[in-house]
């Protein structure tokens, strides 16, 4: 009997090196208006291990703050996660219910290209599902939805006083949150939905 209990022990340790290995990081990128509301929603969904604020599709190399507008940028969140713990498809959802798809002009308070919704996707799997979740969304919200899909371009971090801004300034955070909208809009949207797949913040 105590030979059989230690090969069961031994076949277990053995798998469990394999079973780990099959989880691995990967990358979604995600534009839905200003970077710091999307970063700090992105960083309470669970099995997102770390979100960078920065700058995407535009035309020129190494964007900053003050040209990424003209040179036709948008703000957006580059996102790793463990797909052991979450799927890119539970990031779109999360993703959808916490903007206003159906906004071509920019995101709440903010206006302009720079702030409008984008999925950028890293590989044709990634495109294919975002474009399936994207047609639910209309069927759901029986509107059209104006966030573009696309392959993903050069993904420029953003100067590191854009990065976790809600954490270092947080009353100014919220306080910007708050007086544009954000949040009141997405509730509007998608009622008891506002907000799905993230975690109260």
């Amino acid at each position: 009997m105590l030979r059989h209990v230690l090969c069961l022990s031994v076949a277990l340790f053995a798998l469990a090196p394999f079973a780990g290995a099959q989880a691995k990081t990967q990358t979604a990128i995600f534009a839905g208006g200003c970077f710091w509301c999307v970063e700090s929603d992105f960083d309470h969904v669970p099995g997102v291990i770390s979100t960078t604020s920065g700058y995407i599709g535009g035309s020129n190399d190494h964007p900053t703050y003050e040209n990424h507008t003209a040179a036709g940028h948008r703000e957006a969140v580059k996102i790793e996660f463990d797909d052991g713990k979450t799927s890119y498809a539970k990031l779109l959802d999360a993703f959808w219910h916490s903007v206003d798809p159906t906004d071509g002009g920019g995101q709440f308070c903010d206006r302009g290209h720079s702030y409008t919704t984008a999925i950028y996707a890293t590989d044709k799997e990634q495109f294919a599902e975002a474009e399936k979740s994207k047609a639910a969304i209309a069927a759901a919200l029986k509107q059209p939805i104006a966030t573009e899909i696309v392959m993903a371009p050069t993904f420029w971090p953003a100067e590191e006083y854009h990065q976790d801004y809600y954490k270092k300034n947080p009353i100014r955070y919220r306080y910007y949150r708050y007086a544009c909208g954000r949040d009141a809009r997405v509730e509007e949207v998608w009622g008891k939905a506002a907000h799905e797949g993230i975690a109260a913040h």
